[in-house]
Parts: C-alpha cells; structure tokens; sequence
C-alpha cells in the first residue's frame, strides 16, 4: 500500500507541544530538575489512557508534534517494520524499557534526603525522553515518522490501561472511537488506511455499531479529514 503524507490535525496543544522535547530532553541534561516537568506529563497521560485510550498520542504528546509537524515531509513514508508490528515484540521491549527506567529511579531514590535527590531524579527522567527522542528520529528518517510510535513504551502502557478500563467500564462514558455513519456507503477505496499515521486499517474492522474499536486507535482524525465521502466522525 502507498502511504500518503496528507496534513495532519492539529489541536493548539499539539502544535507546539514539540517545544518541551528540546527543554526536558536536553536542558534537563544541564539543569536536571527540568526532567521533573516528565513526571506530570506521565500522570496526565496515564489518567487520558485510561479515559480516552491513546488519544494523547494523536493530539497532545510532543514527540507526535515533532513527527507529524516537522518531520513528515522530510522523512519517508515506508510500512512500519513487521518486527515493530509484532506484539510480542512490542510487549517484551516495553518489558525491557520499564524495567531500566525502575532501575535507575531506583538509584536516584538512595539520594532521598539529601539535596541531590531532585537533581538525580530529573536526570533520570531526562535521560529517559532523551532515548525515545534520538531512537524516534532515527526510526523517522530510516523508515516513518510514527515508526517509533509502534513500539513506544507510553503508547503500550495506554493500550495496557485501557483495556482495563474497558473491562470495568470506566471510559463507557469519556471514550471516542473513529465511527462510519452508514457501512453500507462505504466504498472500501482505503484511503483511511493510506493516510492513518498509525498505518491502521479502519474501513476493514468497523463493528456491528459503525465503530472501529482498536486499541491502537490514536483519535488523531486524520482519517475523518480525508474519507472521501464524509462518513467518518469521532465520537
């Protein structure tokens, strides 16, 4: 399939939210406490998932500012690796990631107490966004944009807290899926799959109800903006 670098959407946060990357990723590396501006960026992240599923990752998180806003036309549009695609694969480094991240936040805790600790912990948190920062841009100009996007530990994490909430029914009420108003008008032409930076395929899993329910769903309306027909909301 050939995969068209159409115009993103943009909230206003999403515009400009790539200004934090340059700030916690590499001033934190200087002034190390500015990696604890990472912690409530987590905790909002967290609570969306839980709430919206991964609509952070289509409208507000920076890396997506960076690689929808500036990176898209100045990278190649290849499929997504299928080794990056494959769950198991994604599970196991996600794994892997949390498990170094808790090991260095657990060496910047024997410094509770002391007048390093906020120092130490903000580094932690900046080194931490400054690897998914180099890897993305790598991935980006290697293969997509949103090829990091796959495999992100944050964007599993959502998946993750997600399905829990769909399981209790916490987000009945506060979720928003890609919905088609009439099945039927559909002429399956995949022009949603060709421009879903998610490199998803709605028009082919749309339930009984007109709503595409994957988890990997970003909410980013791209697909809305360009179905030919006008079919598509999210709500």
């Amino acid at each position: 399939m050939k995969y068209k670098a159409v115009q993103r959407v943009f909230s206003p946060v999403k515009q400009w939210s790539w200004l934090f990357i340059p700030v916690i990723a590499f001033g934190g590396l200087f002034w190390h406490r500015l990696g604890l501006l990472l912690i409530p960026m987590m905790l909002a992240l967290l609570i969306m998932g839980l709430l919206k599923g991964k609509y952070w990752c289509g409208n507000v998180c920076p890396h997506a500012s960076l690689f929808d806003g500036i990176l898209l036309n100045r990278a190649p549009l290849k499929r997504f690796p299928a080794l990056l695609r494959n769950r198991f694969f994604r599970f196991g480094f996600f794994v892997f990631y949390m498990l170094m991240f808790s090991q260095r936040i657990a060496s910047a805790v024997e410094y509770w107490g002391t007048l390093d600790f906020l120092d130490r912990l903000g580094f932690v948190f900046s080194l931490n966004y400054l690897v998914p920062t180099t890897v993305g841009i790598v991935l980006a100009f290697s293969y997509n944009p949103r090829a990091w996007c796959t495999v992100c530990p944050m964007g599993v994490m959502q998946e993750l807290i997600y399905g829990v909430g769909r399981k209790l029914g916490i987000n009945k009420a506060t979720d928003r899926l890609v919905t088609i108003s009439d099945s039927e008008a559909c002429r399956h032409c995949g022009r949603c799959s060709q421009v879903c930076p998610m490199q998803l395929e709605p028009h082919k899993a749309f339930d009984s109800e007109g709503k595409y329910a994957s988890a990997a769903c970003i909410r980013c309306g791209v697909c809305v903006k360009n179905c030919p027909f006008d079919l598509l909301r999210v709500h």
